[in-house]
């Protein structure tokens, strides 16, 4: 009897890695890592001292977790998406949003051409173009999504690599949102003071504890259930169309049901499931093969800080041509390239409470749209 690879003591340890790392994810020295990324680490440390399986030897509990687990976590962070309130945004935070999202395609096509990182050992590089197209237009569910299609996710290390550098660099960039309107403001100052959004939008910001019921899990279980059921069964008759875009159609239309959005609990589930999936990412992280490949990590860090400059230039650029509002293009921004939360954090640390809620909300529109875009680039490039 292989201890070490039974699927309870298996699960057993996965889960531990998930309080650890929520746990860490909070400490001085660890939170700038993020839950997400500690998570793939630990995972990665275990396997690779044997006290989880890896990819060598992995169970089949692995399996399970990428066929079921990563699809549900996407459909209940999905599930939090209100189209109706896209009202409260505004005209002009949905202009720069979505020319930010414009410039994210932009860079990840530039960046693919300019590195070639399909010819330098970057497997399914087109892939790779479409998952860091989806997290820069609307977060890194997006990104899985897409890595979950194109089984992106098998390859461990690599997709180890990949979320440690959309980490790196996105987090870099969140501290640029945070000084570049003042820095602006200095050089090519507003006329005059924008004016600010007025709405009376629900609070979304709203911290308070999820209030869990049994009744409420069992409804959203089987609504994420049902939901990827009705996805393979489109993909098995129609092979043309990928069962993650049915799965994100089919769960935009669900949320915007008012019965489906009172029950409680899809964010907290999702992001449980999002931990589980990455540790099981970090579990087929091959150590020994990450240090003899680190070049590859180098050139996908290079690519992506080559993306954010461009979606920086374009939209700071051509945005001011529309409005010297360096907060508002600097809100927009944000939401495309760390989504709704810290958008909203953003703005209020800039002064500009009225940005907050437009801000969110033009983050969910990164979370609706990001996967078919993704999507999208990486079939052009292939």
């Amino acid at each position: 009897m292989q201890l070490f690879t039974q699927p309870l003591y298996v699960a057993t340890v996965l889960l531990l890695v998930v309080v650890l790392a929520e746990w860490l994810s909070k400490k001085k020295y660890f939170r700038y890592l993020g839950s997400a990324l500690i998570v793939i680490m630990a995972a990665a440390v275990l396997a690779n001292t044997g006290f989880l399986p890896s990819s060598q030897n992995a169970p089949s509990l692995y399996g399970g977790i990428f066929e079921y687990v990563a699809p549900l976590a996407i459909f209940f962070l999905l599930l939090d998406v209100k189209l109706k309130d896209l009202k409260y945004a505004g005209l002009p935070m949905l202009l720069m949003f979505l020319l930010g999202s414009l410039a994210t395609v932009c860079g990840a096509l530039l960046g693919y051409y300019v590195f070639s990182p399909q010819d330098h050992g970057v497997d399914q590089a087109y892939a790779v173009a479409g998952m860091y197209t989806g997290t820069y237009i609307g977060g890194s569910v997006n990104l899985n999504a897409v890595a979950l299609h194109y089984g992106v996710i098998k390859n461990g290390t690599q997709f180890a690599a990949i979320n440690a550098v959309d980490n790196i660099v996105g987090t870099i960039w969140i501290m640029a949102t945070l000084i570049l309107p003042s820095i602006l403001q200095k050089w090519l100052p507003a006329k005059k003071k924008a004016a600010e959004i007025t709405t009376k939008a629900p609070d979304v910001l709203s911290t308070a504890k999820e209030e869990i019921s049994v009744s409420g899990v069992s409804i959203l279980l089987a609504l994420g259930l049902g939901t990827i059921f009705i996805s393979q069964v489109v993909s098995f008759y129609i092979p043309q169309v990928p069962s993650v875009l049915t799965l994100t159609t089919v769960t935009l239309f669900l949320a915007q049901i008012p019965f489906v959005q009172e029950i409680k609990g899809s964010t907290t589930i999702g992001f449980f499931l999002v931990l589980v999936f990455l540790a099981v990412v970090g579990a087929y992280c091959d150590v020994n093969a990450l240090v003899q490949n680190g070049w590859i990590a180098i050139r996908l860090l290079v690519w992506v800080a080559l993306l954010i400059l461009i979606h920086g230039v374009l939209i700071f650029g051509i945005g001011s041509l529309f409005t010297r509002d360096w907060a508002l293009i600097s809100v927009a921004s944000n939401a495309n390239v760390a989504g709704t939360a810290t958008a909203g954090v953003l703005a209020t640390s800039l002064g500009r409470p009225d940005l907050r809620l437009p801000g969110i909300l033009a983050g969910s529109v990164g979370n609706a749209i990001g996967t078919y875009i993704g999507i999208l680039v990486a079939e052009y490039l292939k």
